[in-house]
């Protein structure tokens, strides 16, 4: 499972894996203190998209791009987030 060097590869592929089948798709955030990374992690058992960081201004992005996510798991009509 690699992970994505830019943050913008990330964020349009892991948008696209959910749009593609939203019931399969799981979103994972795991930080860990002690090494100071934050690693996302998205997945529908048969793609593995992974993006992981030590710089605290991409903490700002995850958090968009999760919220973004969650938004779109919550709405029943796709054309409700946008």
């Amino acid at each position: 499972m690699p992970y994505y060097q830019t943050w913008e590869e990330f964020a349009r592929a892991a948008e696209k894996l959910y749009l593609t089948d939203p019931m399969k798709v799981r979103v994972v955030l795991k930080y860990r203190h002690c090494d100071g990374n934050i690693c996302m992690k998205v997945t529908d058992d048969a793609v593995c998209l992974q993006y992981k960081t030590d710089q605290a201004q991409d903490v700002k992005k995850i958090e968009k791009l999760h919220g973004k996510l969650m938004r779109l798991m919550v709405s029943k009509d796709l054309g409700d987030v946008y």
